[in-house]
């Protein structure tokens, strides 16, 4: 029976069996040939849709490490872009909180992406600035990072928020010297506690559509959600005709530890596949779990780390414990964020005790972002069978204060080390965390293999690794992470064609012109969910 599509062009598989290709067929939404031309021809029939492509195709990009169900809301007109990517200059940023402030009046100003270290000069934000800004209506401004806000009494009161609210499992509230609060959270249940009702439901199938098609748009076809909250479930499954990307989710632990989930859930187009946790903050914020001192500058200062701080973690190791025996004897694989080496330490031997107690051959047990991982450590991640995904792309805007603002050359030099991780032969993935940073799986690439900082030098090119390595990283192994590399992730007879077709060969052009190649055309299950120009 003749295909239903037939794409000719250079074909960069992922397959070790068959790393190239100059053609592949689809019908029914997946691969039915890879190989030579002639080894595709006899598939074009009457109805075929032949494309041939100038550039190259590969299959579809993963984002193993994404928040897209959220990041659907930050990016629509509900809420103000204030990013460093955005805005820039400090004055701008305020500028457009005042004027959010005034156009939204009693349903509040709700603004995400303050960032001091790369939005010079900023004022602080004290509770008596922010109510100075909004005397009586709600105001809410997220760290770029996310794991923070800042919040003015009005939204206090909106929220129900008081000296007496206790914190948060693994989260807080900031307090005064008197204990009152001081208009700043941190961490994710606090912060999100801030959020509630920020939307009109009846508005999210919009904003979802919209971010479909910002993720087609860079070339994904898979992409998890790293903070799922189980009342997003019935909605997507509503809108499951009209997905555009795969989306595999890791379900915020909750102080209950449990979910009305089981492993079992779901299908190759939405599937929950985990439990996630915060181990620790965000290394803007100063809030990772390091075994070293941040440095005392005006980077460090400006963020509010006390001279001498190692951070600190979210959890004791014995909280860790609780959360992770409670889910993962059950069959849920966990995803833990942790940035600084002690936190690494911690969860590793939490991880460690967890398989000892309950083991399991395919547990793809995760650790996200891992800054300041060392190589000890990966190895022993890797021999109990840990991956790692990599937030790469920070190398990409803050490289430079990495080394000089917050950890010096000995740490900041070998921040997100992917050389020493493929070393172990770790399979690791490659992330942007949008919105902290845009979705641009691209750039992983080019910065994976460059590792270049904004001021144009290379930070620890001995972390480098190959824009074959990357690639993998960003489309099989990203997938191997998601447990979705039996379906997507490479072009093989069987799985979902799941393509992008980029405007030239990543491996022909210099790696720092990676980031700028064009995406012409994105597939999902051989529909063409994008072209570049519509």
């Amino acid at each position: 029976m003749p295909a239903e599509l037939v794409i000719r062009g250079t074909v960069l598989t992922v397959d070790d069996r068959q790393p190239t290709a100059e053609a592949l067929a689809v019908s029914d939404g997946r691969i039915v040939a890879v190989g030579a031309r002639s080894d595709v021809e006899g598939w074009i029939g009457p109805g075929t849709e032949v494309v041939d492509v100038d550039g190259c195709v590969l299959p579809g990009l993963v984002e193993a490490h994404g928040h897209p169900l959220m990041e659907a809301i930050v990016l629509s007109d509900r809420m103000v872009d204030i990013r460093p990517v955005t805005l820039p200059d400090a004055d701008d940023v305020v500028a457009a909180i005042r004027s959010e402030v005034a156009d939204r009046g009693p349903d509040g100003a709700y603004l995400n992406g303050w960032d001091p270290l790369l939005q010079n000069g900023l004022p602080e934000p004290t509770l008596d600035w922010l109510d100075r800004i909004a005397p009586d209506d709600p105001l809410v401004i997220v760290h770029n990072s996310g794991h923070k806000a800042f919040f003015n009494s009005a939204a206090a009161w909106r929220f129900g928020l008081t000296r007496d609210t206790p914190d948060p499992k693994g989260a807080r509230y900031g307090r005064d010297a008197d204990g009152n609060l001081d208009g700043t959270a941190e961490e994710t249940a606090a912060v999100f506690s801030l959020l509630a009702g920020v939307i009109d439901p009846a508005d999210y199938p919009a904003m979802l559509h919209a971010e479909l098609r910002r993720l087609n748009k860079v070339g994904l076809t898979t992409c998890s959600e790293m903070a799922f909250d189980p009342v997003f479930r019935p909605v997507v499954e509503q809108l499951r005709a009209d997905l555009t990307v795969r989306l595999r989710v890791y379900e915020i632990s909750t102080a209950q530890m449990s979910s009305d989930a089981t492993p079992d859930n779901g299908d190759d187009l939405f599937r929950q596949v985990g439990i996630k946790i915060w181990v620790d903050g965000s290394p803007w914020i100063g809030n990772i779990d390091l075994s070293f001192p941040y440095l005392d500058t005006d980077a460090t200062r400006t963020i509010g780390v006390a001279p001498g701080s190692c951070g600190h973690a979210n959890y004791t190791r014995e909280q860790l414990t609780e959360i992770v025996h409670a889910y993962f004897p059950k069959g849920w694989p966990m995803a833990c964020h942790v940035q600084g080496d002690a936190g690494v330490d911690t969860i590793l031997d939490v991880y460690e005790e967890a398989l000892r107690r309950w083991p399991r051959d395919d547990h793809r047990l995760r650790l996200e972002h891992v800054g300041a991982i060392r190589d000890d450590q990966l190895r022993r991640a890797h021999d109990l069978g840990v991956t790692c995904s990599l937030f790469v792309d920070q190398i990409h805007y803050w490289g430079d204060i990495i080394v000089d603002g917050l950890f010096g050359a000995e740490h900041g030099t070998r921040w997100m080390p992917c050389g020493s991780a493929v070393a172990t032969g770790m399979r690791i993935s490659l992330h942007n965390d949008p919105p902290v940073t845009p979705e641009e799986p691209l750039r992983n690439i080019s910065v994976a293999a460059t590792r270049t900082a904004p001021s144009g030098r290379v930070i620890g090119p001995e972390q480098r690794i190959s824009v074959e390595q990357a690639i993998r990283a960003q489309t099989l192994d990203a997938a191997y992470q998601l447990f979705a590399d039996d379906v997507i992730g490479s072009i093989e007879v069987g799985k979902y064609a799941d393509l992008v077709v980029l405007s030239a060969d990543p491996r022909a052009v210099p790696p720092e012109d990676i980031a700028d190649l064009d995406v012409l055309a994105t597939y999902l299950a051989g529909r063409q969910v994008y072209a570049k120009g519509d």
